[in-house]
């Protein structure tokens, strides 16, 4: 079996940059075994595979350990392979996946993703994220999928070098580190060791509990945001009501076939 595969940095107009996300387009599902099989063979953060149904496509992602309920740059660069590959003259299209009906606008180069807003709760604070990051956070919340832990300063944010091993502690699934920006509102990190990915370059994901917490504390719905990990990335985001609006750039780095043997 031979499918089509293209490889593409979300998040960022220049190569090398962002997030790069595996794209898989398929006619049929495959099975599961088979799906995770490949994600971990292209060993990235995530790999996304969809089945057009109709008018919409069917989404899902995996990381090279396991299936997440929902991923922004994989769904970025998914919606670039479809429009500049499949429907070259559409101006938005609509996935459905296990976080709901999600959507991605286009306007000129500039993608514009449409996800469910994640507000997070506040935690008490605990001694094992002060061991983790030799820091005490401000502020410790959580929302389904993630930890957020927020500290005072963006140099701590870009500079700290965490323990993964110590990271896998703190949450079962994904941790966000955060801080107010010098020069974007906000700037973070996102470590997930228990996935598969000690550090994620660039998540959209993350920005569905980012952008509502710092909505609050800074009295805005309209944000520039840098995700300052090595690779680094660019996002602009908005809260409109329940929704998160997510916005960025991708470029195209790869396209090929798989061959499966299926």
């Amino acid at each position: 079996m031979e499918l089509p595969f293209y490889q593409v940095d979300a998040f960022t107009s220049k190569l090398f940059g962002g997030n790069p996300a595996a794209v898989v387009p398929l006619i049929n599902w495959l099975d599961d075994e088979t799906l995770q099989n490949i994600a971990a063979e292209n060993n990235l953060s995530e790999t996304a595979f969809f089945v057009k149904v109709n008018n919409r496509y069917h989404i899902r992602w995996m990381t090279p350990v396991s299936e997440v309920p929902l991923c922004g740059h994989a769904t970025l660069a998914s919606a670039f392979v479809i429009f500049n590959f499949i429907e070259k003259d559409s101006k938005k299209i609509y996935f459905d996946s296990k976080s709901g009906e999600l959507a991605v606008s286009r306007e000129g180069d500039l993608l514009t993703l449409d996800f469910p807003s994640h507000k997070p709760t506040p935690l008490p604070n605990d001694d094992k994220i002060k061991k983790c990051f030799g820091r005490e956070p401000l502020e410790v919340l959580k929302n389904g999928f993630y930890l957020l832990a927020v500290f005072d300063s963006e140099e701590f944010i870009r500079c700290l070098n965490p323990d993964f091993e110590l990271v896998k502690e703190l949450h079962p699934h994904a941790v966000i580190i955060s801080a107010k920006g010098n020069e974007a509102d906000f700037v973070s990190r996102m470590f997930a060791p228990n996935e598969g990915i000690n550090e994620d370059p660039v998540t959209g994901s993350a920005h569905t509990v980012l952008v509502p917490y710092w909505g609050e504390k800074l009295g805005k719905k309209n944000f520039r945001a840098l995700q300052v990990s090595k690779r680094g990335g660019e996002l602009f985001c908005s809260q409109e009501g329940e929704r998160i609006k997510i916005a960025g750039k991708a470029v195209l780095y790869a396209t090929g076939s798989l061959f499966l043997g299926l």
